[in-house]
């Protein structure tokens, strides 16, 4: 048993090295360039100008908080100014223990809404007479116009709002001061942790306050999804020396009016301001507060983008407006589904109390899945001690779980609206993942083996007319399902093939001189070639960019340099140095007689030596004979087939659930899938393959 065991795995062996060694993969090396990962570092101005930055964007939620926290806290009468001063502590330690140590100084390291109508309600202090409904619909066309901004980009749009969320912070830290100074100094005494205790001991009326006091820490659950638009210590550098102590004197400020103005709790914040100063503080207000979604609408281009990068989410269109900066981003798709979903919401409620629900339940259940999804990372990934663990998952769940109940009481009262919109984001993201993975499974067992190829011979059992067929794929390595289809339906196919696999790499651009990556698959007589082309977030792959030229340009470079390269190598033994040392002496030749300007060095293949070479059997060194006698035949033979035609060979598959199929799969697969795939992007868009020269090739998938 042993001995029929080891042949096996002889056999096996030798098939799998042949396979090896006629196509060889390139899963890895396409998804890395030299010098990919390098630590960036950032001056000190320019951190300085970062953190700046990150003002207009990160911090104008959390920022415009005061202007409609007191009033949910105490949406009835006041009995005693201790009841405010309990309330202050709260806001005070809640600020503290979960913006300020939480996520600044721990989340943040783990790295690898409804202000508008609060801002606009200030005109019914000075205009009371004016109806809520005109209010709404202020609110309606300023979130328009805030939406049609974001095209622009993080950068330009966060220098025109840095200015103004750096005033705003400002502007309330020094009334905040002031009015501590002008009316009660004994809300100070907030600052001991002890009026925490006696607020509670109030009974249920401050245990359903909780979801006011809440909204004081909102805008920092966004806080982790900013982080890729700005760098960690640039957020760190804001948040302790602009917003937290400005913040702080705002609340005591304005806790300090309301003890003397209890009646007054409604717009406390514009009736703590001087007369004088109303209007303009108004206009600073509301364009705050305009500034202030820009956090959750930044965040949410971010953890769109990187659902798309793991395959939880439909294909929308990516725009990098950055040349510096990678997570800073714009998907037109979404921004205006978010618009559209925020006039709803807004118009539809009309009231802020209930957009205050909605958004609280949002926020603390974003915070408990990140107090939840540390836990991991700080033991696999920090290795940090398990005491350590405990104590931040039992600190911060201190805070939130009894956020978490206040809030669930009002579910009713429009905290059911992000439940609704979370549970339909969720069926999206998991029917789409599911129908991805099940296609890719699909494609991945039912690759082409070279075995399979090699039977056909080099004609591959039909008639090669002229011209190169590019056949795009998502396989860095195999023969796709897809080509076997293709062959099988069709009489002749293209004298050259060359399979394409398009990669987009997580830096700003490739270099010309690494754009392409590639090999040749089978035996030379076969004249079929594997090409990756790799682009970066800002490169685009346009229809003019000459990439047929750019295309054949490697694949000659490479031809030339494989010939060079059997000619020097005897054997497995000769340096990496003298290696290096022939393909720069080669690339440089080979450029400056054919402009072959945009291959890479490191599209070569390691050539077998004569030795294991003679180890295959003679039927395989008989398939492998060169089909040309000199390099010079093969360049010739590949103009020609250029100079014949080139055509793009897509795929255009249809998935579909197997008979057998239990009834939620088949609703998943055959409909909700498919028409996801129906509205998403198609590939011809995302590789933008000229249409007067595109193939699709039909096919249908049972899974």
């Amino acid at each position: 048993m042993e001995t029929v065991s080891t042949n096996e795995d002889t056999s096996k062996g030798a098939m799998w090295e042949l396979e090896k060694s006629l196509d060889q993969p390139m899963d890895a090396e396409a998804g890395r360039l030299r010098n990919m990962y390098r630590e960036k570092t950032y001056p000190t101005v320019l951190m300085l100008q970062l953190a700046f930055q990150s003002l207009g964007v990160v911090f104008g939620d959390l920022g415009t908080s005061p202007l409609y926290v007191f009033y949910n806290i105490f949406p009835e009468k006041i009995e005693d100014t201790e009841q405010i001063i309990g309330a202050l502590s709260l806001i005070i330690y809640s600020l503290t223990l979960i913006p300020l140590v939480k996520y600044v100084f721990i989340v943040l390291r783990a790295s690898d809404n409804g202000q508008v109508l609060s801002a606009t309600g200030g005109i019914k202090v000075e205009e009371p007479r004016m109806g809520n409904d005109v209010v709404v619909i202020v609110s309606v066309v300023i979130l328009i116009g805030l939406f049609s901004m974001q095209h622009y980009g993080t950068d330009k749009v966060s220098w025109l709002f840095a200015p103004i969320v750096f005033v705003w912070f400002i502007l309330i830290g020094i009334l905040g001061a002031v009015n501590i100074y002008t009316y009660d100094r004994s809300v100070l005494k907030a600052f001991n942790p002890v009026y925490v205790y006696r607020y509670f001991k109030r009974g249920k009326t401050s245990w359903a306050s909780l979801g006011g006091i809440m909204l004081s820490i909102t805008g920092t659950e966004a806080l982790f999804a900013d982080l890729s638009y700005f760098p960690v210590q640039a957020i760190q550098i804001a948040f302790t020396t602009v917003v937290f102590p400005c913040l702080l004197l705002q609340y005591t400020g304005q806790a300090a009016y309301i003890a003397m103005h209890k009646d007054k709790v409604s717009h406390s914040f514009y009736f703590s301001l001087p007369e004088r100063i109303l209007w303009p503080a108004f206009v600073v207000a509301t364009a705050a507060a305009i500034v202030s979604s820009q956090a959750t609408i930044s965040a949410t281009y971010s953890i769109i983008k990187q659902a798309l990068a793991v395959g939880c989410f439909p294909r929308v269109k990516i725009i990098h407006t950055s040349k510096k900066y990678l997570g800073q981003i714009y998907s037109p798709d979404i921004n205006w589904i978010l618009m559209i979903l925020c006039i709803a919401v807004t118009a539809g409620f009309k009231n802020q109390s209930q957009i205050a629900n909605a958004y609280g339940t949002a926020v603390i259940m974003v915070m408990l899945v990140t107090t939840f999804l540390m836990v991991p990372i700080m033991l696999l990934v920090w290795r940090s001690h398990w005491a350590l663990v405990v104590l931040f998952t039992a600190l911060s769940l201190v805070v939130e779980i009894p956020y978490l109940t206040a809030v669930m009481k009002k579910i009713d009262q429009g905290g059911w609206v992000p439940l609704v919109f979370a549970a339909a984001i969720l069926l999206v993201m998991y029917v789409w993942h599911y129908g991805t993975l099940k296609r890719y499974e699909f494609e991945m067992h039912s690759k082409v083996s070279m075995a399979w190829i090699l039977g056909l011979g080099p004609s591959l059992g039909l008639v090669r007319v002229p011209g190169i067929g590019l056949v795009y794929t998502e396989l860095a390595s195999g023969v796709p399902h897809i080509f076997s289809h293709f062959i099988t339906n069709l009489p002749a196919i293209h004298s050259t093939l060359v399979f394409v696999c398009v990669k987009y790499l997580p830096v700003y651009t490739v270099p010309l001189d690494e754009r392409f990556l590639v090999k040749r698959i089978g035996p030379k007589n076969f004249h079929m070639f594997r090409c990756v082309a790799r682009y970066g977030y800002k490169d685009i792959h346009r229809k003019d960019d000459d990439f047929e030229k750019m295309l054949f340009s490697s694949l000659l470079l490479f031809i030339r340099l494989e010939s060079m390269m059997e000619e020097y190598s005897d054997s497995d033994e000769y340096s990496a140095l003298d290696q290096q040392e022939l393909i720069d002496e080669v690339s440089s030749d080979a450029r400056s007689a054919a402009d072959l300007s945009y291959a890479s060095r490191d599209s070569i293949v390691p050539v077998r030596s004569p030795n294991r070479l003679g180890a295959m059997s003679s039927a395989q060194a008989t398939t492998a004979t060169p089909g040309f006698e000199t390099v010079g035949d093969e360049v010739a033979f590949l103009n020609s087939c250029r100079d014949a035609g080139v055509v793009h060979i897509l795929g255009n598959t249809v998935i579909r659930a197997r008979r057998d199929s239990g009834p939620l799969k088949k609703l998943a697969i055959d409909y909700l899938y498919a028409f996801l795939r129906k509205i998403c992007r198609e590939n011809s868009a995302i590789f933008n393959v000229p249409h007067e020269s595109l193939l699709n090739v039909g096919q249908v998938f049972y899974v």
